[in-house]
Protein backbone atom coordinates (compact mmCIF):
# COMPACT_ATOMS: atom_id res chain seq x y z
CA UNK A 1 0.00 0.00 0.00
CA UNK A 2 1.32 3.38 -0.99
CA UNK A 3 0.94 6.19 1.54
CA UNK A 4 0.11 9.41 -0.24
CA UNK A 5 -1.06 12.94 0.38
CA UNK A 6 -4.70 12.02 1.20
CA UNK A 7 -3.52 9.84 4.09
CA UNK A 8 -1.52 12.67 5.63
CA UNK A 9 -4.41 15.09 5.15
CA UNK A 10 -6.77 12.65 6.88
CA UNK A 11 -4.43 12.35 9.88
CA UNK A 12 -4.04 16.11 9.97
CA UNK A 13 -7.81 16.67 9.86
CA UNK A 14 -8.30 14.20 12.70
CA UNK A 15 -5.61 15.93 14.81
CA UNK A 16 -7.14 19.32 14.12
CA UNK A 17 -10.64 18.09 15.00
CA UNK A 18 -9.40 16.63 18.29
CA UNK A 19 -7.60 19.88 19.10
CA UNK A 20 -10.67 21.95 18.27
CA UNK A 21 -12.82 19.70 20.44
CA UNK A 22 -10.36 20.11 23.33
CA UNK A 23 -10.42 23.89 22.98
CA UNK A 24 -14.20 24.14 22.73
CA UNK A 25 -15.23 21.55 25.32
CA UNK A 26 -12.73 21.95 28.15
CA UNK A 27 -12.75 24.38 31.05
CA UNK A 28 -9.28 23.50 32.27
CA UNK A 29 -6.71 25.95 30.92
CA UNK A 30 -4.01 23.31 30.55
CA UNK A 31 -6.33 21.11 28.45
CA UNK A 32 -7.18 24.11 26.26
CA UNK A 33 -3.46 24.75 25.69
CA UNK A 34 -2.96 21.10 24.77
CA UNK A 35 -5.75 21.46 22.21
CA UNK A 36 -4.03 24.48 20.69
CA UNK A 37 -0.81 22.47 20.46
CA UNK A 38 -2.68 19.67 18.66
CA UNK A 39 -4.03 22.16 16.13
CA UNK A 40 -0.53 23.55 15.53
CA UNK A 41 0.81 20.03 15.01
CA UNK A 42 -1.97 19.36 12.50
CA UNK A 43 -0.85 22.42 10.57
CA UNK A 44 2.73 21.14 10.68
CA UNK A 45 1.66 17.81 9.20
CA UNK A 46 -0.03 19.71 6.37
CA UNK A 47 3.03 21.89 5.72
CA UNK A 48 5.38 18.92 5.53
CA UNK A 49 3.00 16.78 3.46
CA UNK A 50 2.35 19.51 0.89
CA UNK A 51 6.05 20.29 0.76
CA UNK A 52 6.84 16.64 0.06
CA UNK A 53 4.05 15.75 -2.38
CA UNK A 54 3.27 19.00 -4.18
CA UNK A 55 6.25 21.33 -4.14
CA UNK A 56 9.17 18.87 -3.74
CA UNK A 57 11.17 21.39 -1.73
CA UNK A 58 12.05 22.15 1.86
CA UNK A 59 9.86 25.21 2.31
CA UNK A 60 7.25 23.25 4.27
CA UNK A 61 9.87 21.85 6.63
CA UNK A 62 11.23 25.34 7.28
CA UNK A 63 7.76 26.69 8.06
CA UNK A 64 7.07 23.65 10.29
CA UNK A 65 10.29 24.31 12.23
CA UNK A 66 9.23 27.95 12.67
CA UNK A 67 5.81 26.82 13.95
CA UNK A 68 7.50 24.46 16.44
CA UNK A 69 9.62 27.35 17.78
CA UNK A 70 6.53 29.55 17.97
CA UNK A 71 4.60 26.81 19.81
CA UNK A 72 7.42 26.42 22.34
CA UNK A 73 7.39 30.15 23.05
CA UNK A 74 3.59 30.11 23.32
CA UNK A 75 3.73 27.19 25.74
CA UNK A 76 6.26 28.97 27.96
CA UNK A 77 4.20 32.16 28.15
CA UNK A 78 0.95 30.25 28.63
CA UNK A 79 2.46 28.14 31.40
CA UNK A 80 3.54 31.31 33.20
CA UNK A 81 0.00 32.68 32.90
CA UNK A 82 -1.51 29.41 34.16
CA UNK A 83 0.86 29.37 37.14
CA UNK A 84 -0.03 32.97 37.99
CA UNK A 85 -3.72 32.13 37.66
CA UNK A 86 -3.35 29.17 40.01
CA UNK A 87 -1.26 31.13 42.51
CA UNK A 88 -3.75 34.02 42.69
CA UNK A 89 -7.06 32.14 42.49
CA UNK A 90 -6.30 28.50 43.37
CA UNK A 91 -7.85 27.21 40.15
CA UNK A 92 -6.84 26.74 36.54
CA UNK A 93 -10.34 26.91 35.06
CA UNK A 94 -10.75 29.22 32.10
CA UNK A 95 -13.76 30.88 33.77
CA UNK A 96 -11.45 32.23 36.47
CA UNK A 97 -9.50 34.14 33.84
CA UNK A 98 -12.47 36.48 33.39
CA UNK A 99 -11.74 37.93 36.82
CA UNK A 100 -8.23 38.98 35.75
CA UNK A 101 -9.67 42.23 34.37
CA UNK A 102 -8.87 44.68 37.12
Amino acid sequence: MNIGLPHFLTVSAALFALGLFAVMARRNTVAILMGVELMLNAANVNFVAFSRYVQHGIDGQIVAAFVIVLAAAEAAVALAIVLALYRNYGSVHADTAQSLKR
